[in-house]
C-alpha cells in the first residue's frame, strides 16, 4: 500500500458538520482521488462484534447507536490504551486513492499516530459550530457523551493546521473550503 500524497485529520464536535465537509472534499476531488475514512468504523465493526450487535445500526444516525454509545466509548477507550493505534491501523487497510479524510479524529493518541506514520503528509483540520447550530442541526448535551474524551480529546493541547466554520453562511464555507482544496491541489 502506497502512503498518501495528502491526509486530513477531521476534529470537530458532535453535529458540527465533519462528516458534511468531508464528503464535500471527496465529492469534489472524485472518488478516485480521496477517500474518506472513519475510525469510528472499525470501532463500531469490533464492538458489535464482540456484543453480538447489528453493525449497520451502529453505524447510523438513529436512536440504535445513541443507546449503546456511552459503553462504545468505554470499550474503544480500552482498546486504545492498550494499542493507540488500532484503529488507525485499521481504518488505513486498502485504501489507495492518494489523498485521505480521517472524517472523525477524535483524541490526541489518533492525531500523533498518524502523524508518527506519515509526517508532514497529515494535515489537522478542526471543524467549528456554534451550541445554537449543533442544537438546530439534532445536537442535545449527553452527560457521560459531550464531557468525554470522544468529544473533548482535542479541545487543548493541538494546533490546528485549519478551521473551519461551519455555522451555515454558505459563502464563508465556500470560502474556506476552496482555499483547502487549493492547498489539496497544490499537493497532488
Amino acid at each position: 500500500m502506497a502512503p498518501p500524497s495528502l491526509l486530513l485529520l477531521f476534529s470537530g464536535k458532535r453535529k458540527s458538520g465533519k462528516d458534511f465537509l468531508a464528503e464535500l472534499i471527496r465529492d469534489r476531488l472524485g472518488c478516485d482521488r480521496c477517500a474518506i475514512l472513519r475510525l469510528s468504523g472499525p470501532l463500531k465493526e469490533e464492538f458489535a462484534k464482540e456484543n453480538g450487535l447489528d453493525f449497520q445500526r451502529l453505524l447510523d444516525a438513529s436512536d440504535y447507536k445513541e443507546i449503546y454509545r456511552a459503553d462504545m466509548i468505554r470499550w474503544g477507550e480500552e482498546k486504545r490504551n492498550s494499542d493507540p493505534g488500532f484503529f488507525c491501523r485499521l481504518a488505513v487497510e486498502g485504501i489507495t486513492q492518494p489523498v485521505w479524510v480521517v472524517s472523525d479524529t477524535r483524541r490526541r493518541s489518533d492525531v500523533e499516530w498518524f502523524q508518527g506514520a506519515y509526517g508532514d503528509l497529515a494535515q489537522t483540520v478542526r471543524v467549528v459550530a456554534s451550541e445554537e447550530t449543533r442544537k438546530h442541526r439534532g445536537w442535545v448535551f449527553t452527560a457521560g457523551v459531550d464531557d468525554a474524551e470522544s468529544e473533548c480529546g482535542l479541545d487543548q493541547g493541538v494546533t490546528f493546521d485549519w478551521t473551519m466554520a461551519n455555522d451555515g453562511d454558505r459563502q464563508a464555507l465556500e470560502d474556506q473550503l476552496s482555499r483547502l482544496l487549493d492547498f489539496i491541489h497544490s499537493r497532488l
